[in-house]
């Protein structure tokens, strides 16, 4: 994040992590921000000897289904789904930088709103492809249309004096237009503006999010994904910033989190959110949604969120935990299991031979099943430089943190099929961020600046 010149891409998802439908006249929800700083030379007749060559058009920006561009396939050209992910490649072949051991392409700014319309039968079920059925209570939906793309607003990043600054923004309530004064009022709004003094410092990336009545389930992360590949619930080809695929348990992610505003007492504020896949078989994912299994790992910061893994109904609790010792302790054992460290894990809906009792993840909003631990600030947590007690790290106290994400990811507990070789753990989207979880009109602001993912050197 020290670097002048910028690659940072936006990417929007519905419910199952698809397109479904571009918003009018925004294109496909797919958008990169990327330049180079070039020196103009040192005449004192300049007032700034710096120009920014962008490497991305707003023409670029705005492809959408229909139109052609560089080496997209013939059967994406009018299938919403395949044409977003084609000019995520397209946008990144723009962006991409050479670099050892291989190329990045850009921070990745994603979007996703959790409305589903049951209804119209878009996504599917583990994998497998269901028809329309009447809406259980946790999917909100205000009817036809519920699963929108947002409106997405860019401001090119310019060289203020001596200052980048540049943003996206917008709003998933289509009628809205793009005042930036939508944020206060009862509209869904994003926003997330990026600055830095030139040659100084970091990246400053400052994030919005507000949900409204008729959008209140949203998230908001900054993402660095796998360079290619799949990413942590996408199973496209992907670009992103981890030139390194980081592999459990040898690495550690540092950055600053400054949180302003905590989005209310539903905010699943994610200080570390890892995705990753793999079969319940132990290998890797190679595509096929109904057997592949996305796997998520995330610490929740906000102090509000409470424990659902309990003594006396342990069905939301890993079967066991493991100490930084080696030493695990199953969950019958109410003397010495950290009930209070863990918020829930839920279970892969393809999963045969799940330890009960159990509680089986939303089969709904991944394109195949999901695999979900959540922990929470906790002493067990405190060796690997994770928070140990509620309110470290939140409102009012900016932290620097150096995470060892590596060795702590190594120790989770995450289903596998008995008898088959433990997975490879390679974390192929590394972010943090929130999810407001179906409460209207809550605001989450929050700054992030020297974002770094630390690997060893083989």
């Amino acid at each position: 994040m020290r670097r002048d010149g910028l690659r940072v891409a936006i990417e929007a998802w519905n419910q199952c992590n698809e397109v479904g439908e571009e918003a009018p006249k925004m294109g496909s929800p797919r958008a990169a921000d990327c330049f180079d700083v070039q020196n103009k030379g040192s005449s004192q007749q300049q007032q700034n000897p710096s120009m920014l060559l962008h490497k991305v058009t707003e023409e670029d920006n705005k492809l959408g289904i229909g139109k052609s561009f560089p080496g997209l396939t013939k059967s994406a050209l009018n299938n919403v789904n395949l044409y977003a992910a084609e000019k995520e490649l397209y946008l990144g072949s723009k962006c991409q930088v050479d670099d050892k051991p291989n190329p990045w392409q850009f921070w990745m700014i994603m979007l996703k709103s959790g409305n589903m319309d049951t209804h119209a039968g878009k996504c599917p079920k583990n994998g497998h492809k269901v028809g329309p059925f009447d809406p259980p209570s946790e999917f909100p939906c205000f009817g036809k249309g519920c699963m929108n793309q947002p409106l997405i607003y860019h401001n090119y990043t310019t060289l203020q004096g001596t200052t980048l600054k540049g943003g996206f923004y917008g709003t998933w309530d289509l009628n809205a237009g793009s005042s930036r004064d939508s944020a206060n009022m009862n509209t869904s709004f994003y926003s997330v503006t990026w600055q830095k003094e030139l040659g100084k410092g970091s990246w400053i990336f400052h994030h919005v999010i507000r949900t409204s009545t008729k959008y209140p389930w949203l998230m908001l992360y900054l993402r660095s994904d796998a360079t290619s590949g799949f990413s942590g619930g996408y199973h496209y080809q992907t670009r992103g910033m981890s030139k390194i695929i980081p592999e459990s348990p040898n690495f550690k992610v540092r950055f600053r989190l400054n949180v302003i505003q905590g989005g209310g007492p539903h905010s699943q504020f994610y200080l570390m959110d890892m995705g990753s896949c793999w079969k319940n078989n132990g290998k890797p994912c190679d595509g096929n949604v109904t057997s592949d299994v996305t796997r998520y790992s995330e610490m929740i910061l906000n102090p509000e969120t409470p424990s659902w893994c309990k003594p006396d109904d342990p069905k939301l609790c890993p079967p066991y935990h493991t100490f930084p010792n080696g030493t695990k302790v199953h969950r019958p054992d109410k003397s010495r299991y950290p009930y209070e460290a863990y918020h829930l894990l839920c279970t892969p809906g393809n999963g045969e031979h799940v330890e009960q009792p159990s509680g089986p993840c939303d089969p709904y909003s991944n394109p195949q099943p999901q695999e979900i631990l959540q922990i929470l600030p906790h002493p067990v947590w405190g060796e690997y430089g994770y928070p140990t007690k509620k309110g470290q790290g939140w409102i009012g106290d900016p932290t620097t943190w150096e995470l060892d994400v590596g060795r702590l990811s190594q120790s989770l507990y995450f289903y596998q099929d008995p008898g088959t070789a433990p997975a490879k753990r390679k974390w192929s989207s590394i972010d943090l961020g929130t999810e407001i979880f179906r409460d209207a009109n809550q605001v989450a602001e929050w700054t992030v600046s020297n974002f770094d993912i630390l690997v060893p050197n083989n």
